[in-house]
């Protein structure tokens, strides 16, 4: 009976796990005893495996759950994120410096240990019960007994919590395919935007434009936290060293249709001007023909390039849905340097090597989604800035932290989990101003944008999705393209300014650009 009462016990989230957490009463535990102890003979064996099979999924269940939920910032949702999973596996992997084949061996084999322990065990409570049912059911009726007096009193000990958790799953299940069919309803629906042929016309004419996403650069690191007053700081700094260079910021707050992680979820957002809220939502957004940000540009003359920096493997959806007319990853850019856990390659070099390769003297107009990973969880090792003329094919890193680090600092303590991720926005924003002040060209326009806010133990409990986004650029008239916008000046968005969903940007940034 242990094991199946610890398994009815396990904590669905880290705040529950307590001492006080398997000191309780479940009440699913009293009723499969009494089943078991009721039921025809050659009905137990079945049920037995059967119910050992069903704790065991749920223990599972219950341990992804508080695995990923400081992370997402909700509940683990099974329809939308078992796609994910081995994303997140990946993350781990990269993190712990571990290949992912070692993850995911790692948590089949718990998987089927988990199973194989439960149904055994479910099986030998079910022999004892049967062996000494006179006995057992006297028992199982005090048990019942004391559960409905714990349970009237409203005591902590009368659990029913598997039973909530299930059902938890279970409505989460209904309510993302009703999203689903939401979704799919909005993919077939006429886009509002048909053509961008105008873009040629309007004030980015011969401009290149980044659109630059800054991992995990959310609300938290802005406004209103122990992390915001350094980064605040910084941002100062950096306005006015964009400034003294001739640049000029406009910033504000989107908010992100994602939390935590699966960053690709805000990309297709932004890109597509759809709510993408789910891994089953964007894997539909992929198979569609709706006009991305990328293909207008393409459409209207633009070279189109992605620059995925941890990236190892085929995308063919970059170029098949998005656009994009070159593709760069981990694989293609020749950095030569160290591995920063899962930021392999640092934001600074990322951006050198996209201003050597594809930004040189006499190029066709670029427009460019580059993914800005170096603040990425677990926040570190971190790279520092070096000089922009050693940057060479990133040997100069050498002599920096950058193994082994991830798994010995990033989760020991919450104040200094948000040190880190603090310091990595810093790093990350600075590169992007360095570059920016630094260009050689005044026909750039770079919009920095953050894919989400971070996990829950920086962002803290109840925190919103909203990320900041800044529009930086040299020329007045793409400024004025967008004063109806009252997005505040500088890098740092107005505690007062306007929030938009991030599905809203593709539309009103093409309207106040395109000038068909």
């Amino acid at each position: 009976m242990g094991a199946v009462t610890a398994a009815l016990l396990v904590p669905a989230t880290l705040e529950e796990l307590r001492p006080d957490a398997f000191l309780r009463l479940p009440v699913e535990g009293v009723v499969l005893a009494a089943l078991l102890t009721v039921l025809p003979r050659r009905l137990v064996a079945p049920t037995a495996a059967g119910a050992g099979v069903v704790l065991a999924l749920l223990t599972l269940v219950k341990a992804a759950n508080a695995a990923v939920e400081p992370s997402l910032g909700r509940p683990l949702d099974l329809v939308s994120d078992l796609p994910s999973l081995g994303s997140g596996a990946g993350v781990l992997a990269d993190a712990l410096s571990v290949p992912v084949e070692v993850v995911l061996a790692g948590a089949a084999v718990v998987a089927v240990l988990v199973v194989v322990a439960l149904v055994a065990a479910v099986r030998a409570l079910a022999a004892v019960l049967r062996e000494h049912r006179p006995s057992a059911l006297r028992v199982l009726a005090a048990l019942a007994a004391a559960w409905l007096v714990l349970a009237a009193a409203r005591t902590p000990f009368a659990s029913a919590g598997t039973t909530g958790f299930a059902a938890g799953v279970v409505g989460r299940a209904v309510a993302s395919a009703s999203a689903d069919r939401t979704f799919s309803t909005a993919l077939r629906s006429t886009d509002p935007v048909s053509s961008s042929s105008g873009l040629a016309a309007g004030p980015l004419r011969g401009k290149d434009v980044l659109v630059l996403f800054v991992e995990s650069y959310g609300e938290v690191a802005v406004h209103r936290s122990s992390i915001a007053g350094a980064v605040d700081a910084a941002l100062a700094e950096d306005t006015r060293r964009l400034a003294a260079a001739g640049w000029s910021a406009r910033s504000a707050m989107l908010t992100s249709p994602t939390f935590g992680g699966v960053s690709w979820l805000a990309h297709g957002t932004l890109q597509s001007g759809l709510w993408v809220p789910d891994q089953q939502s964007y894997d539909r957004l992929l198979s569609s023909r709706r006009l991305t940000l990328t293909r207008a540009f393409g459409e209207a003359g633009w070279r189109t390039v992605s620059d995925v920096p941890s990236d190892r493997g085929a995308w063919p959806e970059g170029r098949r849905f998005y656009g994009f007319d070159r593709m760069l990853d981990a694989t293609n850019v020749g950095y030569r340097g160290p591995r920063f856990g899962y930021a392999r390659i640092p934001d600074q070099w990322t951006l050198a090597h996209l201003a050597a390769t594809e930004l040189g003297p006499g190029h066709a107009p670029v427009m460019a989604e580059v993914d800005l990973v170096s603040s990425h969880t677990p926040w570190t090792p971190l790279p520092r800035l070096v000089d922009p003329a050693a940057l060479g094919d990133g040997s100069v890193f050498d002599p920096m932290p950058a193994k082994g680090l991830a798994a010995e600092v990033a989760w020991r303590r919450p104040e200094t989990v948000r040190a880190l991720y603090g310091r990595s926005i810093r790093y990350s924003v600075d590169a992007v101003t360095r570059f920016v002040a630094a260009a050689h060209e005044r026909d750039l326009v770079v919009l920095m944008v953050g894919d989400h806010q971070p996990a829950r133990i920086v962002s803290g409990d109840g925190a919103s999705h909203d990320v900041p986004v800044s529009l930086i650029a040299s020329d007045p008239a793409v400024l004025s393209a967008v004063t109806t916008w009252h997005w505040s000046a500088g890098l740092r968005p107005s505690d007062t300014r306007p929030v938009w969903r991030m599905d809203a940007l593709r539309d009103r940034f093409l309207g106040a650009f395109d000038r068909e």
